[in-house]
């Protein structure tokens, strides 16, 4: 039998592509060979023609598993995803060397994370010597150094009282309200896939700052000095842990469930609070008030030691997830076809967010936008590699919030601004300037 003219096997071409002719030759062996087929395609080994072509992939049927992942063309202008895990390398058949090499990441995060902690020191030392009572930075570091048996000398009796009593109890605080928000910021943003996230989306903050209201309006004291703090720590995971429950549907958690489940429980919240005000008298407002506005004024080293064990735990676990987190970024499909169980990972990283979060704002009341600043801005500078980026909002948050502080010391003195207040002046308009640039670049939200 001799096959037509149109279906004589393919000569192969200088340019080593397919002719045109040979496609349609291909498209006549596959038709014929069709009927021969089962529902599954074609049996056996197939023309060397019809192993050119592909299935279309609107067809469901002969779709391999692999394309289910979608990646972008090597040339696509299309923009990366907002967590879109860096070091995976290039997609197959992207050219290599289109991003920039691991070794110059490395050392790019490496020279970032150095410049952070100099910068921290550096504020650290100003913030402590800078205020009504005026100590020289030489002086700070003779003092700390006659304290850690280093030698240097002491200063007079006001001047350490004031520096050991009253500015570094908070600085220190700044610096672990800081690293926790920024952390916990960092922590949604990869939970959520989306760098508009922060930890109050999700209830903890009012759920926190109810606890401490209720426990201010009903003047508890059962813990003494602590009270107000244990509350809002109490009420913090309270609230975050019936957001979960509550957003749960057949095992699993939807990202957008547990979205509108954190607003409505802020809502709640929002009117609780209101509450609580409306009974309280003049003096217990005006407490309530100062506490709502976020402030590092009340700083004591007890305060110090009740935000420690929170902090350090929550920080030291948090990285352990960066890889997790750079998986989940690609996509919950695709993260669970390389072992991650997605479940339990949220689980997880929302109660490490709520430790974090809830701890902060038991010390410190409601500081706001730290946690939406800190890790966009760090993703600008290194990339969206959770491996960098959760440490380094923590460290990046830390600086951001001591000086803060000693912004909010300085600026209007010798009066005080809350420092919940000064982030969310500095905080909104980012946030605005984040959320057209973000619309701008997906091109609309529909």
């Amino acid at each position: 039998m001799t096959l037509p003219h149109d279906a004589e096997p393919p000569k192969p071409a200088m340019t080593g592509g397919v002719s045109r002719r040979s496609s349609q030759a291909a498209e006549l062996l596959t038709g014929a060979a069709a009927p021969l087929a089962g529902a599954g395609g074609v049996s056996g080994r197939s023309p060397q023609g019809a192993e050119r072509t592909t299935a279309p992939p609107s067809d469901p049927e002969n779709r391999s598993a692999p394309e289910e992942t979608p990646r972008r063309a090597p040339g696509s202008t299309e923009a990366p995803a907002p967590g879109e895990a860096p070091g995976t390398g290039p997609a197959p058949g992207e050219a290599p060397g289109t991003g920039p090499a691991p070794g110059a990441r490395s050392r790019k995060a490496l020279w970032l994370a150095l410049a952070l902690l100099t910068t921290l020191l550096l504020l650290a030392l100003l913030s402590a010597g800078t205020g009504a009572y005026r100590i020289p930075t030489a002086d700070v570091l003779a003092s700390a150094q006659h304290r850690l048996g280093l030698g240097g000398t002491p200063l007079d009796r006001v001047g350490e009282s004031v520096l050991w009593n009253v500015r570094l109890p908070r600085v220190v605080l700044a610096l672990l309200v800081g690293a926790s928000l920024g952390c916990a910021g960092a922590l949604m943003q990869g939970v959520f896939g989306n760098p508009l996230a922060e930890p109050g989306v999700i209830g903890i903050s009012a759920g926190a700052a109810v606890g401490a209201v209720a426990a201010i309006g009903l003047g508890l004291t059962f813990f003494g000095n602590w009270t107000i703090t244990v509350c809002a720590f109490a009420a913090g995971l309270i609230t975050v842990s019936a957001v979960y429950l509550l957003s749960r549907n057949g095992g699993k958690t939807e990202v957008v469930t547990l979205i509108l489940t954190g607003i409505a429980v802020n809502a709640f919240a929002g009117a609780l609070i209101g509450l609580f005000v409306f009974f309280a008298d003049s003096g217990q407002v005006n407490q309530i008030t100062f506490w709502q506005l976020g402030s590092l004024a009340q700083a004591t080293w007890p305060k110090v030691l009740a935000v420690l064990p929170c902090a350090v735990a929550g920080l030291l676990v948090a990285p352990f997830y960066a890889r997790r987190l750079d998986l989940l970024s690609l996509g919950e499909r695709p993260a669970r076809h390389l072992g991650v169980d997605v479940e339990r990972l949220r689980l997880a990283l929302i109660l490490v967010v709520a430790l974090l979060t809830a701890a902060a704002v038991a010390v410190a009341g409601v500081i706001t936008f730290v946690g939406l600043l800190v890790p966009h801005l760090l993703r600008m500078a290194n990339g969206p590699g959770h491996r960098f980026l959760v440490p380094g909002s923590a460290l990046a948050g830390a600086v951001v919030l001591v000086a803060g502080d000693l912004a909010a010391r300085t600026v209007a003195q010798p009066a005080e601004l809350p420092l919940g207040v000064l982030t969310a002046l500095i905080g909104s308009p980012f946030f605005f300037w984040l959320l057209r640039r973000t619309r701008r670049k997906q091109g609309g939200w529909a």
